[in-house]
This record gives structure tokens, C-alpha cells and sequence, in this order.
């Protein structure tokens, strides 16, 4: 079974940047996966961030990040990245990824990743 972990979180100040890992491990060659990055701040609710085919085709933005963004795979190292730019201080929160085996294409919905496929997640803040 495919088990995701994050690396990166942080404090960065107010428009810095800070770039997430999300290693996969497991029988990462039998699968096509799709991944995508979510995260929740304190009292409110999981919202999707970004995500990425499992071939690069296809990526995907919250509006809140467009822009300031980017997602990127590298298959060879099992890993994705979300390169954060020009960070704000409502971007606080848990960043959590997931994968979707068996997909080709991404959507930044949390229901279609199942329990199995979540990493523990990973803090970012950004403060002053």
C-alpha cells in the first residue's frame, strides 16, 4: 500500500517561501497515482490547495494560490513538491498530501482519496 510522507513545514515570515515534500513509498511502480496537497487551519475546514497528474499533464490550483504556487513531480525520486511563494499569513495551516492510485487525472476534492492515502501532514507558518 502506498504510504505518503511531508517534509518542509516551517515559520517563514510574510512573503517568503517555503517548498513541501510528499515522499511516497511502497509499490510506488505498479501504480499510476495522481497527488494532491490540502491543508486546514485552526477551526476551519480542509481545502485543496493544489494537485498533479500522474504524469505532470495535468495540475490544478486553489484560487487563493494561483500564482504564487507550483506543483511538480519528480517520478524517479517518488516525490512531490509544493513550491510556495509569496506567503501569506492566511496560508497557516497543516499541509497534508494524498494520493488517488489508479488515477491519471487530479481534482482537488478530498473524497476522492481514500483514508489509506494520506500522509500525517506537515505545519506551516507564516508569521512575523
Amino acid at each position: 500500500q502506498l504510504q505518503l510522507v511531508e517534509f518542509g513545514g516551517g515559520l517563514v515570515q510574510p512573503g517568503g517561501s517555503l517548498t513541501l515534500s510528499c515522499n511516497a513509498s511502497g509499490p510506488t511502480s505498479s501504480y499510476y497515482y495522481a497527488i494532491a496537497w490540502f491543508r486546514q487551519a485552526p477551526g476551519k475546514e480542509r481545502e485543496g490547495v493544489s494537485c498533479i497528474s500522474s504524469r505532470s499533464r495535468m495540475t490544478d490550483y486553489a484560487d487563493s494560490v494561483k500564482g504564487r504556487f507550483t506543483i511538480f513531480r519528480d517520478n524517479a525520486k517518488n516525490t512531490v513538491y509544493l513550491q510556495m511563494n509569496s506567503l501569506k499569513p492566511e496560508d497557516t495551516a497543516v499541509y497534508y498530501c494524498a494520493a488517488d492510485p489508479g488515477a491519471r487525472i487530479c481534482v482537488l476534492r478530498a473524497s476522492s482519496y481514500g483514508t489509506d492515502y494520506w500522509g500525517k501532514g506537515t505545519l506551516v507558518t507564516v508569521s512575523s
